[in-house]
């Protein structure tokens, strides 16, 4: 057998009738039952044309170990990771490419209690497994039934994360980009209501819709950012949110439109969390970190860096018991939910936050991005990222207070900071500089080390 090059770090993704079809769909199912020792697997998938068969091929060669498939139908990534954990699964798979092209597709796993499958935790004997193709008879007694009913307890848990009846009266404009976020969503919103929530909501590009007519739902990409934040200004909104394809991810607008950078939304929902528990440990990324830490700071929490990417994020959760972690790329985890991420839990806490502080979102963050200013992340793709990151170390370390090598080059100095590091994804140098008080430095320091970038990296 070929090497299976749709297999990357933490998950599956690959172009389709090239990296990825149903005979390696089935071949990767027959190879997770196999290799977790898995007799009950819970299956999802996005609204992708292609995410229907890919679901039934792997469902047929996780049958074919002899494992029962409880299956969601279509469903976001949380709630397979919810649905294993509840359930007490050996193991959870989503068939979806969520942002990725339209002629692409994937799968993400997790084995038993939701927790994650990557490099070290079982993704490379799985992708070995799958390779060689060398099973054995087809078992007996495999079979896929219905769970779609497990939404209802999802339902349940994602809104134990807030006092429904306390949450402020907001009219809230929901972005599902036509992916998988829709009917989850809606489930959300009849259990908000059934509990008192007093939020109405106007929806946008609702309805799932595999041909994306108003493009692939990535509402990271500052050109896709208007299809929400015109729409939050024609309706009127106090809140806008916006998701990815499997809406794992979300994205907030203020009630003028602007769109939020995740890295204040982490700060957002670490104050929210230690409001309620006091001394609480919170978990962030390196990229983007004196805001968070300073909220945390104040709040008597302890604040703890872990390595960008969901398998770092989870494993730091699950090891410092924290209750809350966050990325600046709108992933964030909830010890409270299997310390999965979740993209229905972030815009619900944000909503009561604002609605105890009794003030819009531009405001209650106004005062944190005048203090602590981001350049936001600025990416390179260049022919060789190596001499480029050999640079910068070479021109800056020097100087530097602090140097924090967690995950790439981070160098602290008096009044401002700046992380680089490769991709784990794609083959990019990204580039992040925050400042205490001073935006004009951020700028001038992005522009100064970019140049060195683009320079040296060719």
């Amino acid at each position: 057998m070929r090497p299976l090059s749709c297999f990357k770090a933490y998950d599956i993704r690959g172009r389709l009738g090239e990296e990825l079809d149903e005979e390696i769909a089935y071949r990767i199912g027959r190879s997770f039952a196999a290799e977790l020792g898995a007799r009950h697997v819970v299956l999802g998938r996005d609204i992708r044309p292609t995410s229907g068969a890919l679901a039934d091929a792997v469902a047929q060669g996780l049958m074919d170990e002899g494992a029962e498939v409880a299956d969601l139908g279509l469903c976001g990534t949380e709630e397979v990771y919810f649905a294993t954990g509840h359930t007490g699964a050996a193991g959870g798979v989503c068939i979806t490419a969520s942002h990725n092209p339209i002629d692409y597709n994937g799968m993400k796993m997790v084995g038993r209690g939701a927790a994650p499958i990557g490099p070290e935790t079982g993704l490379a004997a799985i992708r070995r497994r799958a390779e060689a193709g060398a099973f054995g008879p087809a078992r007996t007694g495999g079979r896929r039934v219905d769970a779609g009913a497990v939404r209802a307890e999802y339902v349940a848990r994602v809104l134990s994360f807030v006092d429904p009846a306390a949450l402020p009266a907001l009219r809230v404009l929901v972005n599902a980009g036509n992916g998988a976020a829709g009917p989850t969503f809606d489930a959300l919103a009849e259990g908000l209501a059934a509990r008192g929530a007093p939020l109405t909501f106007v929806r946008h590009h609702h309805d799932p819709d595999a041909r994306f007519p108003n493009g692939i739902p990535n509402p990271l990409l500052p050109e896709n950012q208007p299809l929400t934040a015109d729409a939050v200004r024609a309706a009127g909104a106090d809140l806008g949110v916006a998701w990815d394809g499997d809406f794992d991810r979300c994205f907030l607008f203020d009630a003028a439109g602007s769109f939020v950078p995740g890295e204040y939304v982490v700060g957002l929902l670490a104050e929210a969390f230690l409001a309620r528990e006091a001394g609480a440990t919170i978990v962030h990324d390196p990229r983007v970190v004196w805001n968070t830490q300073d909220i945390v700071g104040r709040a008597g929490g302890r604040a703890v860096a872990a390595r960008t990417g969901h398998a770092y994020l989870k494993a730091a959760l699950r090891e410092t018991g924290a209750v809350y972690g966050g990325e600046m790329s709108a992933h964030h985890y909830f010890r409270d939910f299997f310390a999965c991420d979740s993209g229905m839990i972030p815009w619900l806490m944000v909503a009561a936050l604002i609605g105890r502080r009794g003030e819009g979102l531009a405001e209650v963050l106004s005062e944190r991005r005048a203090s602590f200013p981001s350049s936001g992340e600025i990416n390179f793709r260049l022919r060789d990222a190596g001499a480029a990151l050999a640079a910068v170390r070479a021109e800056w370390a020097p100087k530097a207070q602090a140097i924090d090598e967690l995950d790439g080059l981070g160098l602290a100095f008096a009044d401002w900071r700046f992380n680089l590091r490769a991709s784990n994804t794609e083959p990019l140098l990204r580039l992040n500089v925050e400042g205490r008080g001073n935006p004009a430095k951020v700028a001038e320091m992005a522009e100064a080390i970019g140049a060195l970038i683009r320079q040296a990296g060719g």
